[in-house]
């Protein structure tokens, strides 16, 4: 029996969120943060502004969901050089980034 995947989920906040610039975002996720072996799925996308309960956290932007096939999968990924690509284009629209990590 394989041991637990890891759930990787990152929750950015933009400083210009107009949407353009979401889908800018959720275009550098595809284009950077799938090819990486390792990744069992994938997923980005914008909040779902429809869901608007009291329960629902509603200070992100976009997020970012992979589950990895194991723990050591998700390290190759953070050291990967288009993660760092990603990371450098990217974080000078991120008012903050949220990551959330569980054995899944």
């Amino acid at each position: 029996m394989p041991g637990p995947r890891l759930a990787h989920n990152v929750f950015f906040k933009l400083k210009d969120a107009s949407p353009a610039k979401v889908q800018e975002l959720i275009a550098a996720c595809h284009k950077y943060l799938n090819v990486q072996p390792g990744i069992l799925f994938f997923a980005a996308g914008g909040l779902c502004a429809e869901l608007d309960r009291e329960v629902n956290d509603r200070d992100w932007h976009v997020g970012l969901h992979l589950v990895f096939v194991d723990k050591a999968a998700h390290d190759a990924y953070q050291d990967d050089a288009t993660h760092n690509q990603f990371i450098a284009e990217n974080k000078a629209n991120w008012a903050g980034v949220r990551v959330f990590d569980s054995l899944v």
